[in-house]
């Protein structure tokens, strides 16, 4: 009879989340909080950050973050554990999904995508692993997406670059084994923030909240774990699916019109994401602000 796993203990931990003036990103570090986490909020827009972090009150503190420059991601890194301590968790959220045919999508909007998506993750990761092995613990959590294990119509890039983001945990996971230092993954599917306004729908797919993600990610640190679905159902249903044909697979998708859920979106409802998520560079106009993610 094998004994569970006991929790680990949360309290007094310190974690770094990129992007995390809104979204996932503040629950997650609502729900940091919440545990005694004492939390470092990095985000392009300095102002909502600032915020965010006095609604939440206790250490948290807001910093200015930029995830495509790497030197901004190390800015960030050295003032949180200089002003709360060294750094336990790092949590890799900021994140954009411009939406649309990817012949018609701009090179600027694929730009975006990768500096944001993925380089973002690989600023983050690269900056903050050397440290965590030089002290022989950590937890590198990367928010990815369902769409991280399978490609939509109407979302190629943003689908390459979580794919890419599922790849690289992984493989950075193995590297790490046996070193301390833990690896998690998050794929949520459809999560009520503002990057999916105006979305379509499709059967079978439940749309869950941004404190569905982050109590999931407190889970994923207290008992560690590399694959954090959101909801819980998306594992079982995508290993099941990936016993199909891959013409079994695709029908199946049809039938439940996951094939539309990226296509058949209301261009009005999106409009002000898709605005701030094309501008959401290093010098942003007055009130724009940069969406995250998942």
């Amino acid at each position: 009879m094998t004994m569970a796993k006991q929790p680990r203990q949360l309290a007094g931990r310190v974690a770094a989340i990129t992007g995390a003036a809104r979204g996932i990103g503040r629950a997650t570090a609502q729900a940091f909080v919440s545990e005694g986490i004492r939390v470092a909020i990095g985000d392009v827009d300095l102002a909502a950050a600032e915020e965010t972090a006095r609604a939440l009150g206790g250490d948290t503190i807001a910093l200015p973050l930029d995830v495509t420059d790497r030197e901004s991601v190390r800015s960030f890194l050295d003032q949180v554990e200089q002003r709360l301590g060294p750094l336990d968790v790092l949590v890799n959220n900021a994140g954009i999904m411009p939406l649309g045919p990817f012949i018609e999508e701009s090179d600027e909007a694929t730009r975006r995508q990768v500096d944001i998506n993925v380089y973002g993750v690989v600023h983050g990761m690269k900056e903050v692993l050397p440290r965590f092995v030089s002290r022989g613990q950590g937890h590198l959590v990367n928010i990815a997406s369902a769409a991280g294990k399978a490609g939509y119509a109407g979302g190629a890039t943003y689908c390459g670059t979580k794919h890419y983001v599922v790849g690289l945990s992984e493989a950075v996971r193995a590297e790490l084994r046996g070193s301390g230092i833990e690896v998690s993954c998050v794929m949520p599917g459809v999560v009520n923030t503002e990057l999916t306004s105006g979305m379509g729908t499709a059967r079978a797919v439940k749309t869950v909240e941004p404190t569905d993600v982050a109590e999931a990610i407190v889970d994923a640190l207290k008992v560690p774990r590399f694959d954090v679905f959101v909801p819980k159902s998306i594992g079982p249903i995508g290993a099941v699916m990936g016993l199909f044909p891959r013409r079994g697979r695709e029908a199946v998708g049809r039938a439940l019109k996951a094939d539309q859920l990226l296509t058949q979106v209301d261009p009005a409802a999106r409009a002000a994401y898709e605005l701030r998520a094309a501008r959401s560079a290093r010098a942003l106009e007055p009130g724009e602000r940069e969406e995250v993610r998942p």
